[in-house]
């Protein structure tokens, strides 16, 4: 069995590439990085060192990697011959690994089963991204897309730090991890992947991992660096600002249960050891790193914007999500694009035009008003 994975990086390499490997695939890695590329061609092995909680290491073999910049054609026929194709690439790449995607799909065989197609990303069904980036460069002269792949949408959960130096191409990760894949689109032939769960309805736990992991990480990430802590596991070690996080996921719970129906006692447990993952001291993750990129963290469907105006529409005020868009908005990281270009926008762009660029949210919302006022106010104090 052979599986495609587009994305070389900490996250490819000690997750998905992982959970692949002990699944029994052969890993092909495809990435556009020259160094990564030939780094992954000249190794036989690769190390994943999971720290936490019963602590240990695993040992990946039987992979391969293609410069997919400069070996498309070899990528194409790997495509053509694998199981699976999955991705960690970032959801503002998969237009860019779709066309070639697209031709593996067309040089399939066909009387191979249709291709198995994952992206595994931190995104709202990045799969359909996915799917419908491949059918603009799908011309039909190899039939019909939907009797070659088949394409399912996942969410997946691993705090992946940035590494410290000399570890090579050894990746060290936190021991939890959750890979929970919609079992619908594949009928009765879902792919055997023991790490992976397989559901019927996804939505309620892509919402969940979004709206609890990726809200309190970056909540941690913003209280953290505006008390002038440097590292995660510190933010949450202090009192206030492990407060405030707390605060946060309570109205994602309220949230979650109330529009879902997740058990309320359920939903805590599941809060409590989020925040305990937060807390591991063995995770070298920094405030910096998890809070990079607020403008697409304040984007409509994002952790923050997405359930505040979902609590605002049903008639609560989202305080303490609020507090935390406050506290994004003074994330002012000069090594982060992002980041520069909020605080510029703060200078130069009106209140309300800013915040329905910037979050999506027209006027008239029900959240607009509030996040205006907090547009306000960090311009206020930008300008003072």
């Amino acid at each position: 069995m052979k599986a495609v994975h587009f994305g070389a990086g900490n996250i490819g390499r000690g997750f998905v590439g992982l959970l692949l490997h002990q699944a029994g695939y052969e890993v092909v890695f495809a990435d556009v990085a020259d160094e990564l590329i030939s780094q992954l061609a000249a190794a036989d092995s690769y190390r994943v060192h999971e720290v936490g909680e019963e602590p240990a290491v695993h040992t990946v073999d039987n992979f391969r990697a293609i410069n997919s910049k400069t070996d498309e054609e070899q990528l194409v026929g790997e495509i053509a011959t694998a199981q699976i194709v999955t991705t960690a690439v970032g959801p503002h790449i998969l237009k860019f690994v779709a066309p070639v995607i697209a031709r593996g799909l067309a040089a399939r065989s066909d009387d191979l089963e249709p291709l198995q197609v994952m992206a595994c990303e931190n995104a709202i069904n990045a799969t359909d991204i996915l799917r419908e980036s491949v059918e603009a460069f799908w011309d039909g002269s190899a039939g019909q897309l939907g009797n070659r792949a088949v394409f399912a949408n996942t969410a997946v959960d691993r705090i992946v730090p940035n590494q410290e130096p000399g570890q090579g191409l050894d990746v060290t990760v936190e021991t939890f991890h959750e890979w929970v894949i919609d079992r619908t689109p594949f009928g009765a032939a879902a792919p055997e992947i023991p790490g992976a769960m397989f559901v019927d309805r996804l939505g309620p736990y892509i919402e969940r991992k979004l709206f609890t992991v990726n809200t309190g990480h970056a909540s941690a990430a913003y209280f953290g660096y505006q008390a002038g802590l440097e590292k995660i596991s510190d933010a949450m070690g202090n009192p206030e600002v492990a407060a405030d996080v707390r605060a946060v996921l309570r109205e994602t719970r309220d949230l979650l249960v109330e529009k879902h129906g997740f058990d309320v006692a359920e939903q805590d447990a599941y809060v409590q050891k989020i925040l305990g993952r937060f807390t591991n001291p063995h995770l070298p993750d920094t405030v910096n790193r998890v809070g990079r990129a607020p403008l697409r963290k304040l984007s409509r469907n994002e952790r923050f914007i997405g359930p505040a105006a979902e609590l605002a529409e049903r008639g609560r005020t989202p305080e303490a999500l609020l507090k935390a868009m406050a506290a994004t908005l003074r994330f002012d990281d000069p090594a982060d694009g992002e980041a520069v270009e909020l605080q510029q926008l703060l200078e130069s762009t009106g209140a309300a035009e800013l915040t329905e660029r910037v979050t999506g949210l027209a006027a008239g919302h029900p959240l607009f008003e509030s996040v205006r006022g907090l547009v306000e106010e960090r311009q206020a104090s930008v300008r003072a």
